[in-house]
């Protein structure tokens, strides 16, 4: 058995989840960011994975980030004259970024990353136990 390409390929999810739960973070942080260096609101990002075959470059297969785009919907936009961004009518476009939905990612991803490591530490176990075998 080759316990190796198994880890990792499980290293590989591991790294995709990893990004995935940063860009979750990036979005919580600027839920409320209504402009950015181009002066619009920021615009909630979404992470693609896409899968790797096991001949591929000579890797063992597994799951990489194929992509992290812009959601382009519209966020929201509420009556503050008070607020530095409104327009003349006093309303502020906010991003696009729904905290419920992003705690929802955040905890999947967290999920994930948490079965990927314990898919590592069963076939350490799984090793050590195959080498006890041969003493």
């Amino acid at each position: 058995m080759n316990f190796i390409t198994g880890i990792k390929s499980t290293g590989s999810a591991l790294n995709a989840e990893k990004i995935r739960m940063d860009i979750v973070a990036q979005n919580i942080a600027n839920a409320h960011t209504t402009r950015d260096v181009d002066g619009n609101p920021y615009k909630r990002k979404v992470v693609s994975f896409e899968a790797v075959l096991g001949s591929e470059r000579g890797t063992s297969g597994g799951v990489r980030v194929s992509g992290i785009t812009n959601d382009n919907r519209e966020g929201e936009t509420i009556y503050n004259p008070q607020h530095p961004h409104a327009d003349k009518d006093g309303v502020v476009r906010m991003p696009n970024v729904n905290l419920s939905i992003e705690m929802v990612d955040m905890l999947s991803a967290s999920r994930a990353y948490e079965a990927n490591l314990a898919v590592v530490r069963n076939a350490k176990q799984m090793a050590a136990k195959a080498l006890a075998i041969g003493r």
